[in-house]
């Protein structure tokens, strides 16, 4: 896993603890080489988000305990694949992204003024879009 930054270069924030998020499990959106979804973006989900992620073929709303995964609700926090949260974008479907917490990873897939678009200030910053 490399030293990952946020997409201000700055250092990455945790996104989530509970759920307890990210590839490697340790809160954050951190990237590395075994992550080849490049969970890089912390959003908040939506409902709306979920329904989209769950007809595109990633059901993150059903829990699964034989994996430790709780399955998420709208207003929890997760590390998403870059890819995924780009493609509910295009649909009209994205979600309010933590910037802080978001890897600069995710640069390679979305413009930082499309997250900036979407993006909340903090963790407890509760603003939506629509």
């Amino acid at each position: 896993m490399s030293n990952n930054r946020n997409i201000y270069g700055r250092e990455l924030v945790p996104c989530s603890i509970d759920p307890l998020t990210g590839f490697y499990r340790d809160g954050c959106c951190n990237v590395g080489a075994e992550d080849l979804g490049c969970h890089a973006i912390c959003c908040r989900v939506t409902e709306e988000f979920l329904a989209f992620s769950k007809a595109s073929g990633n059901d993150l709303s059903t829990p699964m305990p034989m994996y430790g995964f709780p399955g998420l609700r709208p207003g929890d926090q997760w590390c998403v694949c870059a890819g995924r949260w780009k493609e509910a974008f295009d649909a009209g479907h994205a979600c309010p992204v933590v910037l802080e917490a978001t890897s600069e990873a995710a640069l390679e897939y979305v413009p930082r003024a499309v997250l900036e678009e979407f993006g909340i200030d903090s963790i407890e910053d509760s603003e939506t879009h629509d």
